[in-house]
């Protein structure tokens, strides 16, 4: 499958200048419209503004592109597009159709492409009741952002994982993945819209150069696997905890009522927390999200000078 890179992103990419890829998904499936196309635009001028090149991914037409003109970023944004991960890019591609990338397609294509650092809101990984333990496959239900982390030499900027996963086991299988996670000025792992979890991390950083640096001495060792740095909400910014958990208790017993499995289910839960939130989450996850795209701009810049 042949990567379309857009001249902006070819052209930094060639002259060693930062890069960080966005996925698409957030845009097409993650926030409402019109505010999703509006996030999308304001996501690209952040990383401008700090004099680096913003990469969204999606797939076109069959297409995988790195890098979108207007009009792309247009189309993520306003045409229903199915929702891509790693194992159906080649069923995309082969069917010619346009798709939103998640956080393992994109890092997969992104890393394809030579882009080592990678925004998003929140990471994917093990949902609620899966126990941690895939005791059959009709119960375990685990995002492939972890297993494509654990060989995909990318770093992803992330408010740690979704609230509306399983913290723990989520934890639990990215230290069996051997997937470094660092805090960013954090000991306290955060949980998407809240600050932090109960989970304390064994590694924080507190400045950019300090995840070059990790990131360096990964390539030295040759294991290959990415990095998740941890990135909570800014202070202030995030949603009080006890509406948090009200409204996240609704929206799981409405997806539990609803039969929502697989893929679908985060989505749902997300914008029908918009919803029942009277739009209080989404305000947080767009904070989450513009810093998130800072912190990366920030890794790829130092990334980007030790050459």
């Amino acid at each position: 499958m042949s990567l379309q890179l857009s001249t902006e992103v070819a052209d930094a990419l060639n002259a060693g200048r930062p890069v960080v890829a966005l996925e698409s998904t957030i845009i097409s499936h993650g926030l409402p419209r019109p505010r999703n196309h509006e996030a999308a635009v304001e996501f690209e001028e952040i990383l401008r503004e700090q004099g680096v090149t913003p990469a969204t991914i999606a797939i076109l037409d069959g297409v995988p592109h790195v890098g979108l003109d207007a009009d792309g970023v247009r189309r993520i944004a306003e045409e229903e597009m199915a929702k891509a991960s790693v194992r159906d890019l080649p069923i995309v591609a082969a069917a010619g159709i346009s798709a939103a990338t998640t956080v393992a397609s994109t890092s997969y294509l992104a890393a394809e492409a030579g882009i080592r650092v990678f925004a998003t809101g929140g990471l994917g990984g093990v949902h609620r009741g899966a126990g941690g333990t895939p005791t059959s496959a009709a119960t375990f239900d685990e995002s492939a952002d972890l297993s494509t982390l654990a060989i995909t030499p990318i770093t992803v900027v992330s408010a740690g994982v979704k609230s509306v996963l399983d913290i723990a086991a989520t934890l639990e299988r990215l230290e069996t993945l051997s997937v470094p996670v660092i805090g960013f000025g954090t000991r306290a792992f955060p949980s998407f819209w809240l600050r932090e979890s109960e989970f304390v991390l064994d590694w924080t950083v507190d400045s950019a150069e300090e995840v070059a640096a990790v990131m360096r001495a990964q390539d030295e060792l040759g294991h290959g696997q990415g990095i998740l740095v941890a990135n909570p909400v800014p202070a202030g910014q995030a949603w009080e905890r006890e509406e948090h958990d009200r409204v996240l208790a609704q929206a799981l017993s409405l997806a539990a009522e609803a039969g929502i499995t697989g893929k679908a289910v985060t989505p749902f839960l997300l914008l029908k927390i918009v919803e029942l939130s009277g739009g209080r989450s989404l305000e947080v996850n767009l904070d989450l999200a513009r810093n998130n795209v800072r912190v990366a701009g920030r890794i790829a810049t130092a990334w980007a000078a030790l050459g």
